[in-house]
This record gives structure tokens, C-alpha cells and sequence, in this order.
């Protein structure tokens, strides 16, 4: 296979922008062939992905566990006799891991905590404006944690997503992940990081019928009041069929990296982060932005002689061949400009003054600032979490936080005073609204005050 196909270089700007940088939804807009026959063979019929994921919602909502029982067997061919996994297996899996493996997740969860209990997050009051008013920061009780696996077993998700719960003070953590293994069974490392977490319960289930099983309580799973976590096309619409009825992080399409370099950057360095990222799924994006020919080429063959030893190669390779590209920019500038257009999920700085290029950016879910700040220790053990806007997202929200899991409560506490003073206005609005009893509930307070 040749380096060219592998990646492409894009000399024309205009052509990379109508293609490659070109943004599309969180969504699939067209359904692959081999998606529609597995929605044909699974629901004996022709259905879209929405159709399909609203009669596995619909049915969980009916029948609970049974329809759990029933959706796993048909779609992932297992016959469970149970979803709940135990504590005393995640710990038995924690001691039963290579002793590297462990101190590797418990690392990671150290600076997970202690990153995010650095957020600065607090309750407020004030008497300037009369009376007591401020905002109680108060956390969500029940979460739902999903966690993928239906390539490869996450254990980084389950601590990336659970740790800023716990450290908002979420009470409940309910923790859902497919069976990873043919046995039905999920992998030891899973259940350590779940017990690394510190989560309240864990249950093997994947894909719709797990959010539909959070999001509406069955007899083994209860309820909960917000669901976090990245997932596939199904897990995704199910995600957003039951917004409203519970809270939701984000949508989150296939994940995605934009390095933009210059002939600074080391390409052997830049090659192997851009097949980092393209190891993780077929649809995953990784992208270079570029002044530089010299390292553009010497990138694309760096990417060539690597991607035979990967244990994942031939997804990384179709992920390049799909999404990947090398683009040349007139110069540094514009490629940065570029890459804050496309809003990605990981913007890394290859560059001399890294800490300055940043300041030109406002779009990104994570700023990987020099070439030491690899993406690879930000997905394990960094401390950020990894779980971040992906599919041009980032322009209007952020990665996982505490912030995800807490809520504000308005505090309104006004004194004798300021009600005299304010109720007319209120008054006037109101009737300016033709809301008489508004208008009257606060003029009443005046009369009988005098």
C-alpha cells in the first residue's frame, strides 16, 4: 500500500475545505448499506436508525427487564440471566490485573479527582441589591454512566466520566457498559476501573435499550436523572429521543483530532498521533494542517511505514483513507484559523510558541499546547476528562466537568424594603403583559404594607 494511500495531501486549500474540512452533523446523514441490512435482520423489516431506536426505547418502556433480556439476545446474540455485576467482582478484577495495569488506573483516577476538585464551582450570596439573593450549587442525585465497548474495553470512560461525578457530589453513579467478551462476560479491566471510580452499581448492557433502561427505570435499573457518555449511531439517537425526560451531556458523533504543525514539529511524533487517533474507529478523523511540504510528505511516509505494526492498522487505515488528510496552508495563520473553524474534539499545537497560537483559538474541546502535551496522555492520564465535543460542537459547549453534573439554584430572599421599592415596576410590567394577577400579587404586597 502506498503512503498516498494512506493519507492525502491536499495542496488545494479550496478543494480541502469543500471536502475534508467540510463539517457534517452529529449524525450520519446517509445510512451505510451494511447498517441497513443488520436493521433488516434484527427487525425483520425496513426501518431507519431513529425508527429503529424509538420501537427499542418504546419496548423497554413497556416490558423492563424482559425487553432488556430480549434486545440483548437479538442484538448481540447473549442470553444473560442477569445485567447487575457485583462490587465484589469489580475489586476481585482490580487485584486480579497486572500490578502495572493497576497502578496505571489508579494513577489516572488520582488526577482525574484532583483535577477536577481544582474546578472552581461554589455558592454565592449577596446583600448588595436588598435582602439575600445568590445561587445554591447544588449536585444531580442519580447519573447514568454509559460506557462503550463494543470494538475495544474503555476503562478510561468509566473514570473520565465517573470521577467529576463523584467529586460533585453525586449521590447515585449508575454505571452501564455492553458485555465486551463472547462469554457475555465484561473485561476485568472495566470492573477494576469501576471499582477504582468508586461507582454505586454496574450493569451489563449496551447500546438503546441501556439508555432507554436509565432513562426510564426498569425492575433491576433504576431511574436516573441524567445520563452521560459517548457511544455508537444507536446509542447516540437513543440518547437524544430521551432528552427532556432526563439530562444529557452532549451528542457525541465519532471522535476526532486536528494537529496543526510547523517545521518545528518532529513528523515521526506527528504521524504517530494522528494514528492514534485513527486507530479508534473507522470513522474517526485525524487531520494535519501545515505550511510546511517538507514535513507534510515526511508525515505521510512516517504514517506508511507505521500503520503495518498497529494492532488495529486496517482501521486506522480506512479511517485515513475516510477522513484523514495532510492540508497545506499559505502559512501558520491560516492553519490555525482553519482548525478553530472546524471546531474539533482535540486541537494539538505542534509549533514554536504554542502558549500564543492557543490565544487565536476559541473553538476546541481540548488545546493540546507543544508537541509533550500528547493527546494520548489527555485520553488516560492527564487529568481533563477525555469525554469532549466532537462534530463542531465544541463552538457552543465544553468537555465533561463538574459542571455536568451540578445544577443552580436561584436563592431569593429580599427584604421589606426592596419589595416597597420594587414592586411597582414588577406591577407595570405585568400589565403591560396583560398579566392582571401578576400585576395584582405584587401590588397587594404594597397595600398591605401601608
Amino acid at each position: 500500500m502506498t503512503s498516498e494511500a494512506l493519507i492525502r495531501i491536499y495542496d488545494d486549500l479550496a478543494e480541502a475545505q469543500s471536502t475534508l474540512l467540510r463539517r457534517r452533523g452529529v449524525l450520519i446523514e446517509e445510512v451505510p448499506p451494511q447498517l441497513r441490512e443488520s436493521i433488516r435482520h434484527i427487525f425483520g423489516e425496513e426501518l431507519s436508525p431513529e425508527e429503529a431506536v424509538a420501537r427499542i426505547l418504546t419496548d423497554v418502556r413497556k416490558r423492563g427487564d424482559q425487553a432488556l433480556h430480549d434486545w440483548t439476545a437479538r442484538i448481540d446474540g447473549l442470553e444473560l440471566e442477569g445485567f447487575e455485576i457485583a462490587p465484589q467482582e469489580w475489586e476481585a478484577a482490580f487485584h486480579n490485573l497486572p500490578p502495572d495495569l493497576a497502578g496505571a488506573l489508579t494513577l489516572s483516577a488520582r488526577r482525574i479527582q484532583e483535577f477536577h476538585t481544582l474546578q472552581p464551582i461554589a455558592s454565592w450570596t449577596t446583600e448588595a441589591l436588598g435582602g439575600t439573593l445568590g445561587q445554591r450549587v447544588v449536585a444531580v442525585e442519580k447519573v447514568g454512566v454509559y460506557v462503550p465497548g463494543g470494538t475495544a474495553p474503555l476503562p478510561s470512560s468509566l473514570l473520565m466520566a465517573a470521577l467529576p461525578a463523584r467529586v460533585a457530589g453525586v449521590s447515585q453513579i449508575i454505571v452501564c457498559t455492553p458485555p465486551g467478551r463472547p462469554d457475555g462476560r465484561v473485561p476485568d479491566v472495566v470492573l477494576a476501573a469501576a471499582h477504582v471510580a468508586g461507582v454505586n452499581r454496574l450493569f451489563r448492557v449496551g447500546g438503546a435499550q441501556a439508555i432507554a433502561a436509565l432513562a426510564f427505570g426498569t425492575e433491576t435499573i433504576p431511574q436516573v436523572d441524567k445520563i452521560v457518555g459517548a457511544g455508537g449511531l444507536f446509542t447516540t439517537l437513543a440518547k437524544r429521543q430521551v432528552y427532556g425526560l432526563v439530562g444529557l451531556d452532549g451528542l457525541y458523533g465519532p471522535t476526532e483530532t486536528v494537529i496543526v504543525a510547523d517545521d518545528t514539529a518532529n513528523p515521526a511524533w506527528v504521524a504517530a498521533d494522528l494514528l492514534a487517533q485513527a486507530e479508534h474507529d473507522v470513522l474517526a478523523t485525524a487531520i494535519l494542517l501545515t505550511p510546511s511540504r517538507a514535513l507534510a510528505e515526511a508525515v505521510q511516509a512516517e504514517v506508511a511505514k507505521r500503520v503495518p505494526a498497529l494492532s488495529r492498522g486496517a482501521i486506522a487505515a480506512q479511517a485515513l483513507s475516510g477522513q484523514g488528510g495532510i492540508v497545506i496552508t499559505p502559512d501558520l495563520e491560516t492553519a490555525v484559523r482553519l482548525a478553530d473553524e472546524f471546531a474539533p474534539e482535540h486541537l494539538c499545537l505542534s509549533v514554536r510558541e504554542p502558549e500564543y497560537w492557543s490565544r487565536q483559538i476559541t473553538n476546541a474541546g481540548g488545546i493540546f499546547l507543544g508537541e509533550h502535551s500528547c493527546e494520548v496522555l489527555g485520553d488516560y492520564v492527564a487529568g481533563p476528562s477525555h469525554i469532549m465535543p466532537t462534530c463542531g460542537t465544541a463552538r457552543f459547549t465544553g468537555p465533561l466537568s463538574v459542571l455536568d453534573f451540578i445544577k443552580v439554584v436561584n436563592i431569593i430572599a429580599l427584604d421589606k424594603d426592596s419589595v416597597t421599592s420594587l414592586c411597582p415596576a414588577a406591577a407595570r410590567i405585568a400589565t403591560a403583559e396583560s398579566l392582571s394577577a401578576h400585576a395584582s400579587a405584587a401590588r397587594i404586597r404594597i397595600e398591605h404594607q401601608e
